[in-house]
């Protein structure tokens, strides 16, 4: 294994970061640092909380120039879209910044003579957050903000990919007076990170990865009795009805399913769509997705970039491969999208038809701008193959009749329910996923409740 933390740009397959691995050795004093930082914190009031904290966000925007650029060269969001991340982390991080002082006060109970008894939320101490590549501080905001409003301190190990993201995020919160120890990144390998989990003194981890990522953090956190947050990513589906219209569908859909070149873990990876409907919607899928422009990401013009790296681009390609071995049709010719080339990260994007859920493109996380598309003929076999499904974080439906989308979205096996959008986060729900999409919950009030533990007040005033 290397001693450095290298990241390659999938821009040009360039070094673009390199940081030395910390030591195991550093693990005390890392702690040390944290648990006295926090014991500072935790007394501060929400309020004081809350103003150091909207000046650390509102510093981190005000790099949004050079954030936006630096997500391209890491893992290869075109630079018009950079502001988008930035505009999505600061949205969640001030949610939940004005939500904390509701959210954190305590649980009062029935009155009793006598007595005075109610439930405090005590922080917990020190957090471990270990963020993904894809939204590197859309996803990372998710438990860093709440965890410090509610008095931990946090750690933070970001991927490789987007190190230099953990990096720029700690420096703006420094910068605007977040105190010193109070949020930590490290440099740190997969086994770093289990020593840390495993040292006895971390209370909480915050993960959001991969299904074998998530299956290891709860390994090493066996015997700890602390709590593991587990986003694990999903193949969320979407169900066209007969009453939706076909074009407007379509133009949302592509969209989630092809944006950060269809690298999201909320992204759309299939589609059902009712029969009466059907051929005026993939005419109008495909029409949208041949109007994307694959290339270099800091081409002020590209709509699509290159997948993180070569590997997961061919991974992909194999699941098309495989796919029209086997019957399915592919819809979008790559020749007519230049910088698509085999063996690189520059993938062009595809829509398969006649698929069906033998085929590994229609089970698989796919994390690539590819989508395939099923007929379907009523309700009851839309629910049937959208639960069809190892996964489950989000799921949307596209149709005029509310009533209809809440009767569908109560039989569908999902964390959230979407009408007529998909592929977004409101601050104000709870993010959480069901099946192999994980556990728990970030966001919203009741994302507060694992950042914090109750602790119950029992007073006798008479006696």
């Amino acid at each position: 294994m290397s001693d450095s933390l290298k990241t390659y740009s999938p821009v040009d397959g360039t070094l673009y970061v390199e940081r030395p691995y910390m030591s195991e050795d550093a693990i005390p004093g890392l702690l040390d640092t944290a648990t006295a930082a926090q014991a500072d914190w935790k007394n501060k009031s929400v309020a004081e909380r809350a103003e150091i904290l909207t000046r650390c966000v509102a510093n981190f925007e005000s790099k949004k120039d050079k954030i936006g650029e630096e997500l391209a060269w890491q893992m290869g969001r075109p630079v018009r879209y950079g502001a988008g991340e930035v505009g999505g982390f600061v949205e969640r991080a001030t949610y939940m910044i004005s939500v904390a002082e509701n959210a954190l006060q305590p649980v009062a109970v029935d009155e009793k003579e006598g007595f005075t008894r109610y439930i405090k939320r005590e922080p917990l101490g020190v957090v471990f957050t270990i963020a993904p590549w894809n939204f590197p501080y859309m996803t990372a905001v998710n438990s860093i903000v709440p965890a410090l409003m509610a008095g931990n301190a946090v750690i933070l190990k970001h991927a490789t990919q987007t190190h230099l993201c953990g990096e720029t995020m700690q420096q703006a919160f420094e910068e605007a007076g977040l105190p010193n120890g109070l949020f930590q990144l490290v440099t740190a390998t997969h086994q770093f990170a289990a020593s840390l989990i495993q040292s006895g003194r971390v209370d909480y981890v915050a993960f959001t990865g991969s299904v074998p990522g998530g299956a290891a953090m709860e390994k090493a956190a066996t015997g700890q009795f602390i709590g593991v947050g587990l986003e694990l990513g999903g193949k969320d589906p979407a169900y066209v009805r007969a009453d939706a219209d076909p074009a407007y569908a379509a133009e949302n859909l592509v969209d989630g399913a092809m944006f950060n070149s269809g690298q999201s873990c909320c992204g759309i990876e299939r589609i059902y769509v009712h029969e009466d409907v059907y051929d005026a919607f993939v005419d109008a899928v495909v029409k949208t997705v041949n109007g994307y422009v694959l290339g270099n990401p800091l081409d002020p013009e590209t709509t699509l970039g290159p997948c993180v790296n070569a590997k997961a681009a061919d991974f992909v390609r194999g699941q098309i491969k495989d796919a029209v071995a086997t019957g399915a049709k592919a819809l979008i010719d790559p020749a007519s999208f230049e910088a698509d080339k085999e063996g690189t990260p520059y993938l062009a994007p595809q829509v398969l038809v006649d698929v069906d859920h033998t085929m590994r493109v229609m089970t698989e996380e796919s994390f690539g701008p590819v989508v395939g598309i099923m007929k379907v003929s009523s309700d009851e076999e839309a629910i049937n193959l959208m639960n069809d499904s190892e996964f489950g974080l989000t799921a949307s439906v596209w149709t005029n009749d509310e009533a209809a989308a809440i009767a569908i979205g109560d039989q569908v096996n999902t964390g959230t329910w979407f009408m007529n959008r998909c592929d977004y986060l409101d601050p104000a729900l709870a993010w959480t996923g069901v099946k192999n999409s994980g556990r728990g919950c970030t966001l919203s009030t009741v994302g507060y409740e694992s950042l914090t533990r109750p602790k119950s007040y029992h007073l006798r005033t008479k006696i």
